[in-house]
């Protein structure tokens, strides 16, 4: 009876064993794991990251800029992605869109001034650089798009 009791603990191994797959890999925009960069994962768009210019460079060549604080590891910012994707294809190349993961923000940077310790926080800056737009949350794009269709227009 022990060794039948065994045999089944054996053959239960080898049947979890056989669908182990190592390199399986599950991303989910609905947690806060990390699962890589969430531009190219959920917004289909690399490009965004990292930035094509930072906020002093924008502002040099007199383009407004949308700041967006966030991390790799937060499904509000995973879900806010996609929405950064569909404005960078609506507003560049007249707008600087300038995403930073916090996880690498430095004191010295710029940007740096306008973050609030959470995220995705969404800061626009106009061609003055002034800040006309600062907002927490995912939900915001459509602000967004209202501010920077103001700047563009003055």
């Amino acid at each position: 009876m022990r060794l039948a009791g065994q045999f089944l603990v054996t053959l239960l191994a080898i049947a979890l064993l056989w669908n182990y797959n190592p390199d399986h890999a599950s991303a989910s925009i609905n947690d806060d794991n990390y699962d890589g960069n969430i531009f190219v994962l959920y917004a289909g768009n690399g490009s965004l990251v990292p930035p094509k210019l930072n906020l002093k460079q924008s502002l040099e060549l007199g383009k407004p800029a949308v700041i967006v604080f966030y991390i790799d590891d937060s499904q509000d910012c995973k879900k806010y992605a996609y929405s950064l994707n569909r404005l960078q294809a609506k507003f560049t190349p007249a707008v600087s869109i300038i995403p930073i993961n916090v996880d690498s923000l430095q004191p010295t940077f710029d940007e740096a001034k306008y973050y609030r310790q959470l995220v995705p926080q969404t800061v626009v800056i106009d061609r003055q650089g002034k800040m006309i737009f600062d907002k927490m949350g995912s939900d915001v794009i459509e602000e967004v798009e209202t501010a920077l269709e103001k700047v563009l227009q003055s």
